[in-house]
């Protein structure tokens, strides 16, 4: 069954999300050199620490669907938002760097259960395929999370040390998230189960049972996600070694605008636009930009051609990440899906940093561009043979989810 997402739900989610990345997420990188000087860790172990704990996050992401699937989204969001408090909380008051790292990868863990996976998951189960909108509408919301809590942290490191940063951001999960989560989940149906038709006609499958086109589907956002992580990673330096260091500013700048502008144009005119070429295009765009700034060298223009481009491909694919299988495998074990799809993106996002390093050190600057270039195309591939296999399916008439 599928009826409107309220637009209260909506905002809610919106409000949650941006709080969930900009204390969980965005604001690290604000905090991070005072990490380094409580512990006395190099900035090099500080993000070491990061990168262990987004790959306890991914590897945690396929349980956090299997929870939603068979609890609903608001309650396992709700008690995502007790914890996240609780860690802050124990990060807050860690004597030692052992006892940081701990509550940061726990941390991590539990952002599987609040962030953008579960709350796709929350609209879904609201609405079932009439949330695909709502889902581009989320994260036209939730793309401000970077602007307002990268200054926010910020301001607050001015008037109060790391560990009261913390414990406001454990106030604002604990008070403002978890109610908002518990009254979204009071609007969610049940899980909706697969008419025996559409098992039947499931293409062919792995001898594990999994899908085909699933699998495709982790393959192609796992290097999206290894893309995006390795360029943003390293985007100061990336700009500085091509010589951009001066114009570097104006250049980072343009991606955040460049990633709302992508969803607000997808809400006015995407709305006839399948969901299998709309991933397509958000697989195609990053590279394209990756391709200006090898091909431009120290210009500015190419440089900010390059921000526009990435901050557009990035934008799109927060928004097929979630609508993408909501389209083709319809709302049923959607969580499940969802987070297996998360696990792969946020591994590959894990090791993508170290990745790239090793590949600027051992190829230089503009060859390890150029191989981006390639895994994008790559990725790229991998959706048009989806949207392929989607289409052959459609055509034969099985109007059905395909996995």
């Amino acid at each position: 069954m599928s009826r409107p997402v309220p637009a209260a739900a909506i905002w809610a989610l919106g409000a949650t999300q941006i709080v969930g990345y900009g204390t969980l997420y965005y604001s690290f990188s604000v905090l991070a050199p005072s990490f380094g000087e409580t512990f006395g860790w190099s900035q090099e172990w500080v993000y070491a620490a990061l990168s262990l704990s987004l790959l306890a996050g991914g590897i945690a992401a396929p349980i956090a669907g299997g929870l939603v699937d068979r609890f609903g989204a608001g309650r396992v969001m709700t008690i995502g938002s007790v914890l996240a408090a609780l860690g802050f909380v124990v990060a807050a008051f860690a004597q030692n760097g052992v006892w940081f790292a701990a509550a940061l990868i726990a941390m991590e863990v539990i952002s599987s259960l609040v962030l953008y996976a579960t709350a796709f998951a929350a609209l879904v189960r609201i609405g079932g395929k009439e949330a695909q909108r709502s889902i581009t509408h989320l994260t036209l919301i939730a793309g401000f999370a970077s602007t307002l809590f990268w200054p926010l942290t910020a301001g607050l490191i001015q008037v109060m040390d790391w560990r009261g940063v913390y414990l406001v951001f454990a106030a604002l999960n604990l008070f403002l998230c978890a109610p908002l989560h518990w009254w979204v989940g009071t609007l969610e149906g049940p899980d909706e189960v697969t008419p025996a038709a559409t098992v039947e006609a499931e293409p062919a499958k792995s001898r594990s049972g999994i899908s085909l086109i699933f699998l495709l589907m982790m393959a192609g956002f796992a290097i999206e996600g290894f893309i995006l992580s390795a360029v943003l990673n390293h985007i100061a330096p990336l700009l500085t070694m091509l010589g951009l260091a001066g114009p570097s500013i104006l250049i980072t700048t343009l991606f955040g605008p460049a990633q709302v502008l992508s969803r607000f144009v997808n809400m006015l005119f995407g709305k006839g636009l399948r969901q299998t070429h709309l991933t397509i295009i958000a697989a195609a765009l990053p590279g394209l930009g990756v391709l200006a700034l090898a091909l431009g060298g120290p210009s500015a223009l190419a440089g900010m051609v390059f921000a526009l481009l990435f901050g557009l491909g990035s934008g799109l694919t927060s928004i097929v990440s979630g609508s993408l299988p909501l389209e083709l495998f319809g709302r049923h074990r959607y969580g499940s899906r969802l987070g297996w799809l998360s696990s792969a993106r946020q591994i590959a996002s894990a090791v993508a940093p170290f990745g790239l390093a090793v590949a600027i050190g051992k190829m230089g600057i503009v060859p390890a561009l150029f191989m981006v270039v390639a895994m994008a195309t790559a990725a790229t591939c991998v959706f048009a043979l989806i949207a392929g296999r989607e289409a052959d399916t459609r055509d034969a008439g099985n109007n059905v989810a395909i996995g």
